[in-house]
């Protein structure tokens, strides 16, 4: 999961595979798998890169879980 603020400034967690996609407007737009969408203060490529990084850190995580298994 991945943190992002809302429009009003609070902090929520959001689960990285549940979006659709994500677009600049006034604020950012991100419309999640099940088309509700939800406006957010991170512009988009922050918003890449706290994915990115997410997904970086699991895939560290399981790698190093598949080391220590030999």
């Amino acid at each position: 999961m991945i943190p992002l603020r809302t429009v009003s400034g609070k902090e929520f967690y959001l689960n990285n595979d549940c979006i659709l996609k994500i677009e600049r407007d006034f604020d950012t737009l991100i419309t999640l798998v099940d088309h509700k969408t939800l406006r957010v203060m991170d512009t988009p490529e922050e918003i890449a890169e706290k994915v990115l990084q997410f997904k970086k850190e699991i895939y560290k995580s399981s790698i190093g879980g598949l080391k220590n298994e030999t």
